[in-house]
């Protein structure tokens, strides 16, 4: 089996703050990356700061962010056109065996996708059982190895540590061009982390301190 990886989430930025240095790593190394977005975000709540969208523009805007992210990243881009926040409404089977087909056509030798229970959506929840059942249903020697991204704040507890940490500390400044593509979501998310909107000075301190490491957990077939 080639290389190549597939990441299976949601959301746009999804890729970006969870996995965009383990995905520039492994440009770097000349593996092919596919992203399977789920949905736009078209009903997130952060519109910019400063706001530069509203409910009406929100789908066109964070489908070009999306598209931004990825071209920053160098990776293919699928856009599955499922609605935000319906995912886990979704007819669960009917979803593995769409993402089941996908995977036949790419090949991957390793998906990235949600660990089911430890997403911070129902969405991340929902498209990460999804995507390890259509793995789970693959024929052993087609089966690519499954990274499962863990974010609830009680994975160490509940799981353990993971497996699997990917230094990412030569492609922070990637990632970080990744994360800004998504001018609506950003700096609204990294103010978060501090409970404050960030100044330009620190702004790049408080996003290394919260995403300078990305970490997986082997899913176990």
């Amino acid at each position: 089996m080639d290389k190549h990886v597939v990441i299976i989430f949601p959301h746009p930025d999804d890729e970006s703050f969870g996995t965009a240095g383990t995905i520039a790593k492994f440009r770097s190394e000349g593996v092919p990356v596919t992203y399977l977005c789920g949905t736009l975000g078209e009903m997130g709540r952060n519109m910019g700061l400063p706001i530069i969208a509203n409910r009406e523009t929100m789908p066109e805007i964070r489908k070009q962010e999306l598209i931004n992210a990825c071209k920053e990243l160098d990776v293919d881009l699928q856009m599955l056109g499922y609605r935000d926040k319906t995912l886990e409404f979704e007819d669960r089977g009917e979803v593995a065996t769409r993402l089941k087909g996908l995977l036949e056509e790419l090949n991957p030798h390793l998906v990235i996708t949600h660990y089911p229970g430890h997403g911070v959506h129902p969405d991340h929840n929902a498209l990460g059982a999804a995507a390890i059942q259509a793995v789970g249903s693959m024929a052993p020697d087609k089966r690519p190895v499954v990274w499962a991204s863990a974010i609830t704040t009680n994975r160490y507890e509940v799981l353990g540590n993971p497996d699997i940490e990917v230094d990412i500390s030569n492609f922070f400044d990637e990632k970080l061009k990744a994360i800004m593509a998504h001018e609506t979501q950003a700096k609204g998310i990294i103010g978060n982390f501090r409970g404050r909107k960030p100044s330009q000075e620190d702004f790049k301190a408080i996003a290394k301190e919260a995403l300078g490491k990305e970490a997986f957990y082997t899913w176990q077939f």
